[in-house]
């Protein structure tokens, strides 16, 4: 994917132009997309761009500003995302595109707006320095898109757009309301000048050379916005993803339903029907979502990349005097539910059942292990049994549907820490682990200190594959081991012996290491066995450090090749539930044994074997498409033997 082609070239003006004289930079705004650029007139949206060099405030404006390539309407301030384009289906769209940079300028439009089915289809326009582009199209297709612009450099080409030339598009349905019910969060991924400027050496080292910010309509948290609702709204946003990376969308304390998926490979991954409810949903490089959900109890909460990597501060991002916050930065949104009717003040503590289950959590550092490849985990206890998972990883904690349990975390590292209860629909956002945010008023959830502990209660209210996780410098602390499995059963109900759980977890060993991932903690699992005749129920949980793409083929292969090759002896099995969710009928239909399982999603799948052999479950990392790059390759692998 080293550039998006351009497949209809709708109009072209190239005029010659004066430079325009040395002047102060124009300071790049945060765009809230609520407000729809151009003029709409008898069924024709007139929008006038200018693609010009200017100031932004990489981390707000009490730092040094860079100069970066921005577009504004004409007359008026660039923003960050670039202006929205908004338009009902019908709509004649007519830009103009003046281009005031010093070098030449393409300008991408997406070619879907009009009905091309291809994702990579861009309908384009060259302008050069000083001149006016013009492009028209019509809008007959509803649905989220992004366009994009970029320059003639290896920045441009790495990013797919120079500097912050992208900007999201929403054509609506035609009998849509004339002022939208919905909000657009656009993500961004923005290299620093530093990096930008490396972006051309050949050195692997001194090309990842400085920063890349992450941004949710042109802000990093915890300056992003912070999102009003109260119990009962409805909401629905339009989530894009304008960068080259994969962002899987972590709600906490709430299902969400994906209503559409689009994107040039979205197809090619698969994620499943529209309508399907989740916690956390991939969104794969410039694809874009539409979702809906109902927040049914208050508090704060937050939606967030999943990514770990994503979230991580540095000397300059993060606040030195505001601890609660220096954990994460980046794609993060607050989301603050208020009590429906005042019933509850702001800030009162919810009411936690009575524990009928005590559960101690004790966060420990093994001794001997590097500080490179530190061994951070949990050993659990329960009337004075201790279960441990050995070194970097976790137990799995068991818990019964309705059943109200208590855990008190004792943290026994040299620093603080969190535990989020991932997936679980927690009636208290205080016990939900994200430290200085989750709370109401001044009750909020707190890190747990070296030597101090913290009390979680709830009552876990449906059965599933869920997690846990430190949510205190998460890179290192998940990576270090301290994730596990967290499995809700119904009252009464008795695990098989052909159930089997597997953790797709980051190596402790970091990124570079051989194996970057392992499973349950494991990087060379041993043999599992299941049964002929005997449905199995396979829990996949994800929490990569830094494979967003993951995949899990189940396949009766032989011997396992290091590069992916096309497999005709993958098996087929029966999706189950996804992110704890139970999944209808009409989507449990039998298919190939292959699924991406990304940071911070779970999948359950029943599979029943047919006859005796050996069979595998080989983790690799996703093919490209074709023509962008090297097949993919093996991660990890666990032998099954069938009996």
């Amino acid at each position: 994917m080293r550039s998006l082609p351009a497949l209809a070239l709708v109009s072209l003006i190239l005029a010659s132009g004066a430079t325009r004289p040395t002047r102060e930079l124009s300071a790049v705004r945060p765009n809230p997309n609520t407000e729809r650029a151009g003029v709409l007139q008898n069924g024709v949206l007139t929008i006038a761009l200018e693609a010009k060099q200017s100031a932004w405030h990489m981390n707000g404006e009490a730092r040094p500003a860079m100069t970066i390539e921005a577009f504004s309407e004409a007359g008026k301030l660039p923003l960050m995302p670039a202006p929205l384009i908004r338009a009902a289906k019908g709509t004649e769209i007519h830009l103009s595109v003046r281009n005031s940079l010093s070098t030449t300028l393409t300008f991408f439009f997406p070619a879907a707006v009009r009905g091309v089915p291809s994702g990579f289809a861009m309908d384009s326009v060259v302008v050069a320095p000083g001149a006016v582009g013009a492009l028209t199209t019509r809008a007959t297709v509803p649905g989220n898109y992004l366009y994009l612009a970029r320059t003639p450099t290896a920045a441009g080409q790495r990013m797919f757009y120079s500097g912050l030339l992208a900007g999201g598009v929403v054509i609506d349905t035609a009998n849509a309301p004339a002022r939208p019910r919905d909000r657009v969060f656009i993500i961004m991924m923005t290299a620093d000048s530093l990096r930008a400027a490396h972006a051309d050496s050949s050195d692997p080292i001194a090309g990842d050379v400085g920063r890349l910010a992450f941004t949710i309509n042109g802000r990093s948290w915890p300056n992003t916005e912070r999102i009003p609702a109260t119990v009962g709204d409805s909401l629905h946003w339009r989530i894009m993803n304008a960068s080259a990376d994969v962002h899987p969308m972590h709600l906490h304390g709430f299902y969400y339903r994906v209503d559409a998926m689009s994107g040039p490979l979205v197809d090619l991954d698969g994620q499943g029907a529209p309508g399907r409810m989740v916690v956390t949903e991939r969104m794969s490089p410039f694809s874009a979502m539409s979702i809906s959900w109902s927040p049914d109890r208050p508090g704060n909460w937050i939606l967030h990349c999943h990514f770990a990597i994503h979230l991580m501060p540095d000397s300059i991002s993060m606040a030195p005097d505001d601890h609660a916050m220096a954990g994460m930065v980046g794609l993060i949104l607050g989301i603050n539910v208020a009590d429906r009717g005042g019933v509850r003040a702001a800030g009162a503590p919810r009411t936690t059942p009575n524990a009928t289950r005590r559960l101690r959590l004790v966060a420990i550092t093994d001794k001997g292990f590097p500080d490179t490849a530190a061994s951070m985990r949990f050993v659990l206890e329960e009337y004075g049994r201790r279960i441990q998972a050995g070194p970097g990883f976790s137990p799995a904690i068991n818990l019964t549907r309705g059943v109200p349990v208590s855990i008190m975390v004792v943290n026994h590292l040299a620093e603080p820490t969190s535990v989020h209860w991932h997936g679980i629909e927690l009636e208290d956002s205080y016990m939900d682990g994200v430290a200085g945010v989750t709370g109401a008023g001044k009750r909020l959830s707190p890190a747990i200190a070296p030597g101090d502990s913290f009390e979680a209660r709830f009552a876990p209210p449906r059965s599933g594959t869920f997690m846990y996780h430190a949510h205190v410098d998460e890179a290192r602390q998940q990576s270090g081991g301290m994730v596990g499995a967290l499995i809700v059963r119904d009252p009464g109900a008795v695990p098989s012996p052909d159930e089997h759980v597997f953790f797709l977890k980051g190596s402790r060993l970091g990124p570079n290491a051989d194996d970057p991932l392992d499973i349950n903690g494991q990087a060379n699992p041993d043999t599992i066995v299941l049964h002929v005749g005997r449905p199995a129920r396979l829990r996949f949980l994800g929490l990569p450090s830094v494979n967003p793409n993951a995949t899990v083929w189940l396949t009766a292969r032989p011997d396992s090749s290091l590069a992916n090759v096309v497999d005709a002896m993958v098996v087929r099995w029966h999706p189950v539930a996804k992110d704890g969710a139970d999944l209808p009928s009409a989507a449990r239909a039998e298919r190939l044994a292959r699924q991406i399982v990304s940071m911070g999603e779970t999948y359950d799948f029943e599979y029943t074997p047919a006859r005796r052999g050996m069979l595998r479950l080989e983790v690799r990392t996703l093919n490209p498409p074709p023509g962008f790059g090297a097949p993919g390759q093996l991660l990890v692998r666990v032998p099954i033997r069938v009996e």
